[in-house]
C-alpha cells in the first residue's frame, strides 16, 4: 500500500472527525440540532449522496502498486476495480453508446479497396454482431439486467439486518428512497459500462464516464482538505482577536486585512508556479506522475486553505466579542477562572455552531472554485483527473463540427449532483444550527 500526501490527510481528516464525533455524542446542544436535521427528508436524501459520492473519494484513496504490472504505475482501489473501464480505450472520440468513431476515416475493406466510412470501435458495442439493429434492444435488456441486480442488491442490504435480528428494519423513508435511486443507477452504469462507453470518449480515446468518477475524489479533496487547512488558523485567530482585543486584535486584523487585499487568483498562480519550479529541480523524488499531480493537488489545497479562512475569521470576532460580555463569561472571569480554560469551555463550543455552518456552505464553494481554476490552467495538474480539467477540455470540443458535447455534460451533471446536494445540506444545518431560528422554534 503507498499513500500519498493526500491519502494521509484524508485519513487524518476522518480520524478527526470520529474522534469529534465520539466526544460529542450525548450532548444536549448538539443532540437536538442533529434530530432537526435526521428529521428534514431533504438533508437525509442529501445526506446519503453525499455520503455515496465520499464512498468514491475514499475508494480512490488507496493507492497500490499491482504485483505484476510491468508498468510499474500506481493505482487505486478504484482503478482496479474498473479495469475494464481504464484499459479499454478507443481511437479518439465516440459518442454515449456509439459502436463506430465519431468522424468518417478511410478504412481498408477485405477485398483491399479504401472506403470513407465510421470505423467500428475496438470495444464499445464490439460484442454485437449487427449493432445497426440489436443495440437498441441489447442496451435496454443490459438496463433491465443491471436494474435487476441493483434491485436484488437493495432486497440484501435490508434482508440481512432482519435475519440478525429477527424483526424489521427501521429504516427512514427518505434513506430507502435515496437507495433505492442510488443503487439501481449504478448498479445499471456499471453493467452498462462493460459493454458501451456511456459517456463516449474524449480525443484520445479514453472513457468520459471513467473520468468523471475519477474527479469526484479531485473535487471532495479540494472541499475537505482546504477546510482542514483553514479552520485552525479561522478559529485561533478568530476567537484571539474577539477575547483579548488591544494589540492582539490589532495584528490579526492587520494579517487578514492584508491577505484579502492581494487579488486571490495571482497568488494562487505564483505558488503553483513555485511548486512546479521545485518538481523540476527535484526530479528524482517526483518520477511517478501521480505522484506530482498529488503535490500540486496538495499544494492547491493549501493555497486555498490560506486564501479563505479570513471570512470565517471575521465571524469568530464578532461573535466572540459578544460573548465575552455574557454574564458567564464575566462570573468565570471574576471567579478567577483561567483564560484558558474561559477559552475552551465557554467561548469555543459557543462559537462552533458558525464554524459548522461555515464549513458546509464553503464545500461547494471550493468544488466549484477547483472547476474555475482547472479552467484557467492553475489548479489541479492537467494530467490529474477534475471535472475543471474536463471542462477546459470540452472548451475546444464544443467548436468541432459536428459538435463533441458529451464531456462537458459528464463533467456539469456529476458537478451538479454533488454541489446541489451539499447547498441542499448545508441549508438544512444552518436552519438546524443557528441559535436565532431554534429560539423560533
Amino acid at each position: 500500500m503507498i499513500i500519498l500526501w493526500t491519502d494521509g490527510l484524508i485519513y487524518l481528516l476522518i480520524t478527526v472527525m470520529l474522534a469529534l464525533g465520539w466526544h460529542l455524542r450525548g450532548k444536549e446542544h448538539i443532540k437536538r440540532p442533529l434530530q432537526k436535521i435526521a428529521g428534514s427528508k431533504i438533508a437525509i436524501v442529501s445526506l446519503v449522496v453525499l455520503l455515496f459520492f465520499v464512498l468514491i473519494g475514499l475508494l480512490d484513496s488507496v493507492h497500490f502498486k499491482p504485483k505484476n504490472d510491468k508498468k510499474n504505475e500506481i493505482i487505486s482501489m478504484l482503478d482496479d476495480w474498473a479495469t475494464p473501464l481504464r484499459e479499454h480505450g478507443e481511437k479518439t472520440y465516440s459518442a454515449p453508446f456509439a459502436f463506430t468513431l465519431y468522424s468518417k476515416e478511410m478504412i481498408m475493406q477485405t477485398d483491399g479497396s479504401m472506403q470513407w466510412d465510421y470505423p467500428r470501435l475496438e470495444f464499445g458495442g464490439s460484442h454485437l454482431e449487427n449493432p445497426e439493429t440489436q443495440r437498441i434492444f441489447d442496451i435496454l435488456q443490459k438496463t433491465a439486467y443491471g436494474l435487476a441486480q441493483g434491485l436484488g442488491l437493495m432486497g440484501l442490504l435490508l434482508l440481512v439486518p432482519t435475519l440478525r435480528r429477527g424483526n424489521a428494519v427501521r429504516v427512514a423513508p427518505a434513506v430507502l428512497l435515496a437507495l433505492f435511486i442510488i443503487v439501481p443507477l449504478t448498479s445499471i452504469l456499471i453493467h452498462l459500462s462493460a459493454y458501451y462507453h456511456v459517456f463516449g470518449t474524449d480525443k484520445v480515446g479514453e472513457d468520459v464516464f471513467y473520468q468523471a468518477v475519477k474527479s469526484i475524489r479531485t473535487g471532495l479533496v479540494i472541499g475537505t482538505l482546504t477546510t482542514l487547512i483553514m479552520l485552525p488558523m479561522a478559529i485561533i485567530f478568530g476567537i484571539l482577536a474577539g477575547f483579548f482585543q488591544g494589540w492582539v486584535d490589532d495584528v490579526i486584523q492587520y494579517i487578514y486585512t492584508t491577505l484579502n487585499s492581494i487579488p486571490g487568483v495571482l497568488l494562487i498562480a505564483a505558488s503553483i508556479l513555485m511548486v512546479q519550479v521545485y518538481m523540476a529541480n527535484h526530479e528524482a523524488a517526483f518520477t511517478s506522475v501521480i505522484v506530482r499531480s498529488d503535490m500540486r493537488l496538495l499544494f492547491l489545497c493549501l493555497i486555498l486553505g490560506v486564501t479563505s479562512w479570513t471570512g470565517l475569521c471575521r465571524l469568530l470576532r464578532a461573535e466572540t466579542l459578544k460573548l465575552r460580555e455574557m454574564e458567564y463569561v464575566q462570573a468565570a472571569t471574576a471567579l478567577g477562572v483561567k483564560q484558558g480554560a474561559i477559552l475552551l469551555r465557554h467561548i469555543l463550543p459557543n462559537v462552533m455552531h458558525i464554524v459548522l455552518i461555515s464549513v458546509v456552505l464553503d464545500f461547494s464553494s471550493l468544488v466549484l472554485a477547483e472547476a474555475v481554476l482547472s479552467y484557467i490552467n492553475i489548479g489541479v495538474d492537467p494530467t490529474s483527473y477534475s471535472w475543471g480539467n474536463m471542462i477546459n477540455g470540452a472548451r475546444l470540443e464544443m467548436a468541432r463540427e459536428p459538435i463533441v458535447w458529451w464531456s462537458l455534460t459528464a463533467a456539469f451533471v456529476f458537478m451538479f449532483t454533488l454541489v446541489l446536494a451539499a447547498n441542499l445540506f448545508a441549508d438544512v444545518v444552518q436552519q438546524a444550527f443557528d441559535p436565532r431560528r431554534s429560539g423560533n422554534d
